[in-house]
């Protein structure tokens, strides 16, 4: 019995010799076959980045061996042969995120996209939020439910509790934040359940609210913002923004408050030092800002309003750069990419997502959701994901001769890399993926 056993186990392994000395001859028919120095001249030739990172993304020995050879490094010099001999201050690193970002900014001006939706609320969704692959949606029903940006698979859920209902809501890489008319609820992303409520009576008519570790800034319904720390979970100051509820909210790098106002006004006040610095106005006051994002690489602030203007404000000089009327109805959501300066999404009461030129304002581009047409199903899975066809809405088209049916409102969008996530007011959840067009060539 002992004699068998170390028979078969001696011809087992010279069947693994065998094997590995075909592989090591090439006579294999897999890429796993083929040695380093193979591997090394394959992928020397590719003479994209994009291909490049992909392949090296497949299995630690193919990393390994992009980065020792240094292939990113030189297809980076053979792009830019001044870079080679060059003492300026630019790294491969910011490089290949200028590529990508290029990638991004083109395949939102131009390329083709797809639509893909699914029922993701038992009632309704009003709001959403995306970041780093992941995106968050409620307001509406007495869930939170966190998706894959990629996939559209279902990952996770949060109650909402004391069945309270919530306003707004953010989230970062490792918990959610949310506002209710008089609580602040905050969930580690791995748990369901709330970990932690604020007490009442600090605020009331809580209608917004932005975050940056470690403060949360609520704007409530009196005009005031309510600076809230979450970790010794107090109010540590309040300001006095607007005479008229605030309406939306957004924090800058440097510590600024910046809320909009019913009245048209956008509102900065200076963490640091508790003064209000300034105002930026709208020369079409009074309405009612809907909606803020604010780019830190240009210092704009971009904003919507309820008579269907698109604004923008340089916050170094506090002057409106633009603000032409994009939109016949309210504009419910704006925002872009971070370190995009090049495009920026608006969608609001007419359906019709339209991607704005930062610099100028002019409308690049205005799409809508072919839903009449029947769907093409591409999952199985508790949450049924169709894909439907996006079409573009010509220049100066009449809204009024588009079927309603076609351009549900926006009542809220995110933009991440190459992705747009929409909901509107009701039950289900769209994100619109967007490819390169063919033949793109990126110039950085």
């Amino acid at each position: 019995m002992e004699a068998s056993s170390s028979r078969g186990r001696s011809e087992s392994a010279a069947l693994k010799r065998r094997r590995g000395a075909g592989a090591c001859s090439g006579s294999g028919s897999t890429a796993q076959s083929l040695n380093d120095d193979i591997l090394r001249s394959v992928f020397s030739r590719l003479d994209d980045h994009f291909d490049l990172a992909r392949c090296a993304a497949v299995c630690s020995s193919w990393n390994r061996i992009i980065v020792t050879a240094h292939l990113m490094r030189d297809l980076y010099y053979k792009r830019n042969p001044p870079a080679r001999g060059s003492s300026s201050n630019i790294s491969v690193k910011s490089y290949f995120e200028a590529l990508a970002m290029d990638e991004h900014t083109s395949s939102l001006c131009s390329g083709p996209a797809d639509a893909y939706q699914w029922i993701g609320h038992p009632m309704r969704a009003t709001s959403c939020r995306m970041r780093g692959g992941s995106i968050l949606t409620g307001v509406g029903d007495k869930f939170l439910r966190l998706w894959s940006a990629e996939t559209c698979k279902f990952m996770n859920e949060y109650n909402v509790p004391n069945a309270k209902t919530l306003v707004d809501f953010n989230f970062d890489e490792n918990k959610i934040v949310g506002l209710t008319s008089s609580q602040i609820c905050i969930w580690r992303r791995s748990e369901p359940r709330s970990i932690f409520q604020s007490g009442g009576a600090s605020f009331n008519h809580g209608l917004c609210m932005s975050f940056a570790d470690p403060e949360v800034v609520i704007g409530c319904e009196d005009g005031r913002a309510f600076v809230y720390d979450m970790y010794s979970r107090s109010c540590s100051s309040i300001y006095r923004l607007h005479s008229s509820p605030v309406t939306c909210l957004t924090i800058t790098d440097d510590q600024l408050i910046l809320g909009g106002s019913t009245f048209g006004n956008v509102a900065i006040a200076d963490q640091t030092s508790g003064q209000k610095l300034g105002v930026l106005k709208s020369a079409y006051a009074p309405l009612a800002i809907r909606s803020l994002s604010f780019n830190t690489n240009s210092h704009m602030v971009f904003a919507g309003s309820s008579a269907g203007y698109a604004h923008c404000w340089d916050l170094r000089t506090l002057k409106p750069l633009w603000e032409p009327r994009v939109s016949p109805n309210v504009i419910y959501s704006v925002h872009h990419l971070p370190g995009d300066t090049a495009t920026l999404a608006v969608g609001g009461i007419d359906g019709v997502l339209r991607l704005i030129c930062q610099r100028t304002g002019d409308i690049i581009r205005s799409i809508i959701v072919d839903t009449v047409r029947p769907a093409e199903s591409t999952s199985r899975s508790r949450h049924q994901i169709e894909k439907k066809r996006v079409h573009e809405v010509a220049l100066g088209a009449q809204m009024d001769n588009i079927s309603t049916r076609l351009r549900p409102q926006i009542t809220s969008l995110s933009v991440g890399m190459k992705k747009i996530v929409t909901t509107h007011g009701e039950n289900y959840i769209r994100v619109l993926k967007f490819r390169p067009k063919k033949n793109h060539k990126t110039v950085i």
